[in-house]
């Protein structure tokens, strides 16, 4: 479930906090922390209003997939997460 941030993104972006990287291959084997990738799926925390014309197709709690150098890093109540514009979005799972 998203936790409530007290953060109100601006017209079209939003706030995604990054799935957990993965630790194991299909096949079993750990992958080392050096060799992790950076996810490319999380779930929107927040959204902003949308632009004056076109509204947000996200809302909060979605789970959405996004580009692998998309977004900026933030940090909220020691929190890491991603802000970026709702076009950076690839798509909601």
């Amino acid at each position: 479930m998203a936790k409530k941030v007290n953060v109100t993104p601006l017209h079209d972006r939003v706030i995604v906090k990054p799935a957990a990287a993965e630790e194991k291959t299909a096949g079993g084997i750990i992958i080392p922390d050096t060799a992790k990738e950076k996810p490319q799926r999380g779930i929107v925390i927040a959204a902003g209003p949308g632009k004056k014309d076109e509204p947000m197709s996200v809302k909060n709690g979605d789970t959405v997939l996004y580009g692998k150098y998309a977004g900026t890093e933030i940090s909220i109540e020691g929190e890491d997460l991603l802000i970026m514009r709702e076009s950076d979005i690839l798509a909601i799972v």
